[in-house]
């Protein structure tokens, strides 16, 4: 299974300028369950996608938002149904680029405001919609943002999607993985602490269920967009399915969808990024991904497009979803010399994952 997937993402993989043909393309494709970008071109270098989809649902939403602003990357990991997803794909770059209108700049401040204004937006469409859709009250999001401007690289994140920078070792062919986000998930010894510390009197804030720790016993992320039911008393009652229901009064938020926000001065040996959401991960480590885009070989590229994997195509989306969840993978290929120009000059670019719902 870990080879097909390996292969079957392998199309998000290949090497700048570089089509399945040899020859330049910036187009999109689809082939079954898979939707893919290739090479294209943004305000920070080369960028390429690539969708998975093993939701019977789709859950997962991306996008590439790029022009003289500088480059935003969203990965958004929808839980519980993809609407919350969709709203932030939807908002969260808007919610920016309007805060961010009044200095001309990005920073760590404004793209705050922006993932809380999302989530006030989220939780706003939640109260109105409470008596026809109350389901949309336990559907949330985890989000990764990055933000390139001036040679200046932000990354943003609630939940347990992750970015990875891949660093050359000095003049060597050698290349490090170095992970740049910071994940909220009761899987890690930190996050179970914060949220200890945060809810003491509470010996079951987190329940260790079907071999994960959970928040509550339900949720594996502590942070995310959405998730009203978990933040609002209002919205943990009757009636939303038993499952999330909490039996003792809900006295403050448990999650939250304040991000933890990382600036990142962008080095020349800095050589690409990769920002995906947790299903990769629970394949791949860092290391292993980092060494698939760096050494990924052109032959193998060049073969990608007659991939079909019909053994994992014939399986129904349903049963699909046991062997792995939805995959998002967006990787942008550094361009040092065109940062060093400056974005003035980039034309607008706008893309969004594209795989019907």
């Amino acid at each position: 299974m870990l080879g097909s997937l390996m292969r079957l993402l392998s199309t998000c993989w290949c090497p700048p300028g570089r089509s399945s043909t040899g020859g330049d393309i910036d187009d999109d494709g689809q082939e079954g369950l898979l939707w893919f970008r290739d090479i294209g071109q943004c305000a920070g270098g080369d960028f390429s996608m690539a969708v998975v989809q093993a939701n019977q649902v789709l859950e997962d939403q991306s996008q590439i938002e790029s022009g003289p602003f500088g480059t935003f990357v969203g990965v958004y990991d929808g839980h519980g149904g993809p609407d919350a997803a969709r709203y932030v794909c939807d908002h969260l770059f808007r919610n920016l680029r309007e805060i961010s209108s009044v200095s001309g700049s990005v920073t760590s401040d404004e793209i705050r405001r922006a993932f809380l204004a999302t989530e006030e937006g989220f939780i706003a469409l939640v109260s109105q919609l409470w008596n026809s859709r109350p389901h949309l009250a336990t559907t949330g999001s985890c989000c990764l943002v990055g933000f390139i401007s001036q040679g200046t690289l932000f990354i943003a994140n609630v939940g347990d999607s992750r970015a990875v920078l891949g660093r050359k070792i000095g003049s060597t062919s050698g290349i490090a993985a170095i992970q740049l986000s910071t994940e909220h998930n009761a899987n890690v010894e930190a996050v179970r602490q914060e949220l200890k510390a945060q809810h003491p009197d509470d010996p079951q804030i987190v329940v260790f269920r079907h071999g994960v720790w959970r928040v509550k016993g339900i949720i594996q992320v502590s942070r995310s967009i959405g998730d009203a039911y978990m933040k609002f008393a209002q919205y943990n009652r009757e009636p939303i399915n038993e499952k999330f229901r909490i039996s003792e009064p809900l006295k403050m938020p448990i999650m939250t969808a304040n991000p933890a926000i990382l600036c990142h001065s962008i080095q020349t040996s800095d050589s690409f990024l990769i920002f995906a959401s947790d299903g990769l991960w629970e394949h791949l480590s860092n290391e292993k991904a980092v060494e698939i885009v760096h050494n990924h070989p052109h032959a193998e590229a060049a073969r990608k497009r007659e991939m079909r994997y019909v053994d994992l195509k014939r399986i129904d989306k349903k049963v699909r979803r046991h062997f792995h969840d939805d995959i998002t993978v967006i990787i942008i290929f550094l361009n040092h010399d065109l940062l060093a120009k400056g974005f003035a000059q980039m034309s607008t670019l706008s893309v969004r994952s594209a795989l019907e719902h």
